[in-house]
């Protein structure tokens, strides 16, 4: 098909290449530089998709981000499909197959076309009515449709082939956005010697400016401008432009991530290049120089394909050259779609009548649009559109009366509500917005990080002052003053900036009958609006959530504002009350593939294996996942786990266990000041801890509950060893940097993790000391010189080694940390050592049995976030006699000291040999009415094989208080009678522990 919309000698691709592209099947011809919109638009075709609620035929709207409509699959082949890509930005390229979504047979005849018809029956709301009954049919009826029905486009079941990149970068300007105020912010900061990254999500920098055609900046065209400017830019070593990247997020500490398409524009994209590459920018300023987005407005039949945004049709026009039809009609309440007017008028195209929903517009636009043979019509509005797939017509009439009305001939319509401030990303970096009723949108007020908001994202639509604010940020940006940039610019031939309207026009007042759509893609209307104000709801956020509101992948670009006024109007107050939605990120849609990076496959969660895994393989090891770590489960040797276990549990009661504990967190703690920095840290006390001596320890939240707990050693004055629970050494670590660096900065310590510089084999048993202690050398490590709880450095079987007296287990116990590169030698040595004496490897399995036979808790079983150190019997860990600790606050807070808290407690079951369910529930009477109360439950359970029976520990309110009462844990099998006992089951006097 040719390019019959394309204008000879209009836009800026006259002499580029021809393009052959499909959509839905159908071949076109476009030219390179096209996006897929205007490359449609130039061959006639303007209904492109279908709306989700009501399948109504919707067409291009827009020209960037703000695409509410145009929304299409893009096929490479059948695992490259990208659904829910917008035609206003993607690049054509040789051979692009795009293909139209939400429709079934096809984009002109679609069957789910039919509930615009019953629209009436589906207003705002009304699934939350209509699926809560009968109870029965949620499961069976309405989710399985809900879900079949839910989304526009469909996710590709191939696993994505391509490749995704993710960088770091540091900046001391990050400006984000091209345009007139992007490009001159960039320049001022580049020319002063600041590094600077610029980007925009854009093909080409330039904005708006983009569709300006004989319009100058002191004296140059403006194209000349855009152009002069980007390559100054480009020449500058410090400074970096980033094309086709969308600053999506805007988090702490100015970090702004950035998302980069890559190849999407590309016809053969090299494999080796990743599709699309996240930036992650740490900027000692920001300066946000995002723009506007035109406002459609609201009026009956507004959503037919044809209406068009005046400023998107004025680029099409002046940037691509292409034109929205032969017979262009304007509606408007604001300056800016006058030049729209005018350049289609000049360009040959029929515009017959512009109506101004103002009563006075601009008496010089009145009079230049006359002069080029437009009828101009003020104080009307457009009461009607003609035409299902394309705009047919338009009727008008005026507004104070309704009494004249007019039909006018057209095939497109564009449309011009005013502009809104693009505020997403100043919003969500905590900036305070406020209230501009002059442009009837909201703008930056106040500031929470160290960034600067310019041009029209300020609420300044005037260019010459954007310009001299933009000059002036780049240049602050660096620290200089820069006074003379404040000199005046010269600019001329710019469209208008006065006018605007927030809410419906007069013809969509309640009433009506035709709908007046506010979001295009959710089939929201004006009338569902009202509706949620008449069902109570007053907060936008509910009226949001009501009616689905801004929750299309355009988030509210375009339907935000007259959301917020057609629901002032309904409940008649100002805006500023109806209050505003928030700005999340992402600014746009950003695919999976780039949040995730390299993240994927193999890589998508690493796989951690200790220094000893081999050895443990070569022992025909069954391992369990512990966080990322590949743990030793337990050691069949041709049994059941069952056996296998109680294996495991006898040798080391008997004889000595070897465990591999090289995953417990490790921390190095060094300073002056570390023992004041870990009595803070700890609720137990550490400053007191002599050197060569270890101490347990438990480590709370500010609220007061248990976070972590494990050994800290004195290696030296000012050293410490630090252990954590497995899964907890990342989380500790960055819980004790955040104190460091923000609540105790005056204190000279520094931390370190030696979790992978470490090997750790424990060796527990009555056996224990005489395979490991003669091997040790550099310290007197003899009974009466090294108890429990004791620790030195020196050399194990000739390699340097961290040599503790600890027990995982009660029984005597000894871990030797070593360099990691030697801990499967010194397991294997140690392994053929303890052969004569019945050592035997044990798995976790082994060791949480063993742990609870001795009433050791494990953090996050015995623990949920919730248990304080009385609760888990632990008060004697705690200091009684420090000024301050991190969660002693939280430890005197009144539910915390409450008389029914739950308290750890041991079960015994009433028949020994049953083992009860990990988080079973506990109750006081099992002949209760249900629901039954529950006072408990079970938190860990095992068969002893050092006890021949079953034992179990669980949180119970008021447990120990219970001792030797008879409660009941329901199970499926049926009720469990239990004996509330001591937490401790072996070894109550800890007699072992030091033998």
């Amino acid at each position: 098909m040719t390019e019959r919309f394309r204008i000879p000698g209009a836009g800026r691709l006259d002499s580029a290449r021809r393009i052959a592209f499909s959509f839905d099947g159908n071949r076109y011809e476009g030219r390179e530089g096209d996006t897929l919109a205007s490359a449609l638009l130039a061959n006639g075709v303007h209904l492109t998709g279908r709306s989700f609620k009501y399948h109504r035929p919707r067409g291009i709207i827009g020209i960037g981000s703000e695409e509410p409509n145009a929304l299409v699959e893009i096929r490479r082949d059948r695992a490259r499909r990208q659904p829910n890509a917008r035609a206003t930005v993607q690049p054509l390229y040789e051979g692009l197959r795009s293909v139209s979504q939400n429709r079934w047979p096809s984009l002109d005849f679609d069957v789910g076309g039919v509930n615009q018809y019953f629209s009436r029956f589906l207003p705002a709301g009304f699934y939350y009515k209509t699926f809560m009954w009968p109870r029965g049919f949620w499961h069976r009826v309405y989710e399985p449709k809900i879900r079949a029905a839910a989304g526009l486009g469909r996710a590709p079941a191939d696993p994505d082939p391509d490749s995704y990149a993710n960088r770091f970068e540091h900046a001391d300007v990050l400006v984000v956005g091209g345009g007139a105020a992007g490009l001159t912010a960039a320049l001022a900061a580049g020319e002063a010697g600041a590094s600077v990254i610029l980007c925009d999500e854009n093909a080409e920098f330039g904005g708006w400016l983009r569709a300006e055609r004989n319009a100058t900046i002191d004296g140059v065209l403006a194209v000349n401008f855009v152009a002069d400017a980007v390559r100054r830019l480009e020449a500058m070593p410090n400074v970096r432009l980033l094309r086709r990247a969308t600053a999506f997020g805007y988090y702490l500490q100015n970090m702004v991530a950035v998302s980069e398409e890559a190849t999407d524009h590309l016809a053969n994209p090299d494999p080796a290049t990743p599709r699309e590459r996240l930036w992650q920018i740490r900027a000692k300023r920001v300066v946000l120089a995002t723009g506007s987005i035109e406002r459609p407005l609201v009026f009956p039949d507004n959503d037919r394909p044809g209406v068009m945004l005046a400023s998107a049709a004025r680029t099409y026009l002046n940037h691509y050259g292409v034109a929205p039809g032969r017979r262009v009609a304007v509606f408007t309440a604001h300056d800016a779609a006058y030049a729209a007017a005018g350049d289609l008028r000049r360009a040959g195209i029929d515009v017959p009548v512009l109506v101004d929903l103002r009563e006075e517009p601009d008496a010089s636009l009145l009079r230049e649009a006359r002069n080029l043979g437009i009828e101009v019509l003020t104080g009307y509005s457009i009461a009607s559109v003609r035409g299902r797939r394309r705009v047919r017509g338009i009727k008008v009439e005026e507004t104070r009366s309704g009494h004249d009305q007019r039909g006018f001939d057209c095939d497109a319509l564009l449309m011009s509500g005013g502009f809104t401030p693009s505020v997403h990303l100043f919003s969500q970096s905590r900036g305070k917005l406020k209230f501009d009723a002059a442009s009837h949108a909201y703008i930056p007020g106040e500031y929470s990080q160290d960034c600067v908001s310019v041009g029209a994202c300020a609420g300044d639509f005037d260019l010459a002052s954007t310009l001299r604010a933009a000059r002036l940020a780049g240049f602050t940006a660096t620290g200089g003053q820069a006074l003379e940039t404040a000199a005046d610019v010269a600019v001329e031939g710019m469209a208008g900036t006065a006018g605007g309207s927030a809410g419906a026009t007069p013809t969509a007042a309640p009433g009506r009958f035709r709908k007046a759509f506010v979001d295009f893609q959710n089939d929201v209307t004006a009338n569902d609006i009202r509706l949620a104000t008449r069902e109570g709801f007053r907060s936008v956020e509910h009226i949001k959530r009501f009616t689905t509101n801004g929750m299309a992948t355009d988030q509210g670009k375009t339907s935000n504002i007259h959301g917020i006024g057609v629901a002032a109007e309904a409940l008649n107050v100002t805006m500023p009350q109806v209050g505003l939605t928030t700005f999340r990120a992402p600014f746009t849609p950003v695919t999976f593939g780039t949040i995730a990076g390299h993240n994927r496959g193999d890589l998508f969660d690493p796989v951690r294996r200790t220094p000893i895994h081999e050895s443990a393989v070569a022992e025909g090891a069954v391992f369990e996942d512990v966080g990322q770590w590949k743990r030793a489960w337990y050691f069949p040797r041709g049994a059941s786990m069952h056996d296998a276990v109680k294996r495991e549990c006898r040798a080391v009661r008997d004889a000595a266990g070897m465990f591999d504990a090289s995953t417990l967190g490790k921390i190095e703690v060094v300073g002056p000041d570390a023992a004041a920095f870990l009595d803070l840290i700890y609720a137990t006390p550490m400053a007191s801890l002599a050197v060569g001596r270890c101490r347990y320890g438990i480590m709370l939240s500010e609220a007061g509950y248990i976070i972590d707990d494990g050994i800290v050693a004195r290696i030296g004055e000012h050293r410490y060893h630090v252990t954590t629970t497995t899964g907890g050494a990342a989380r500790v670590l960055n819980h004790m940097e955040d104190y460091r660096q923000t609540e105790f900065p005056h204190l000279r310590v520094w931390l370190t993790s030696i979790t992978e510089q470490y090997a750790t084999i424990a060796v527990q048993g009555p056996k224990a000391r005489e395979i490991v202690t003669p091997h040790f050398e550099g310290a007197d490590v003899s009974n009466a010189a090294f108890p429990h709880m004791s620790v030195a450095e020196g050399r194990f079987l000739g390699v340097p080694s961290r040599f503790f007296r600890v027990s995982f287990t009660g029984d005597a116990g000894f871990e030797i940390n070593v360099p990691a590169r030697y801990g499967r030698a010194v397991w294997d040595a140690i392994r053929e050592i303890g052969r004569p004496h019945g050592i035997a490897p044990y798995g976790t399995e082994a060791m949480h049995v063993l742990r609870a036979e001795k009433g050791y808790i494990i953090v996050g079983q015995e623990t949920d976030g919730t248990v304080t150190p009385a609760d888990a019997a632990l008060s004697w860990a705690v200091s009684k006699k420090k000024a301050d600790f991190v969660g002693k606050r939280g430890m005197g807070r009144p539910d915390l000291l409450a008389a029914n808290r739950k308290e750890l407690v041991g079960l015994f079951t009433k028949n020994p040999l049953h083992v009860l369910e990990e988080g079973a529930q506990i109750v006081a009477d099992p002949k209760q009415a249900k629901p039954m109360t529950m006072i408990g439950h079970v938190t860990s359970s095992y068969w002893s094989e050092t006890l021949g029976r079953s034992i179990a520990l669980a949180l119970v309110r008021n447990g120990r208080a219970r001792k030797g009462e008879t409660l009941h844990v329901p199970m499926p099998d049926g009720d469990h009678a239990v004996e509330v006992t001591d937490p401790i089951f072996y070894d109550k006097d800890g007699e072992k522990l030091h033998g």
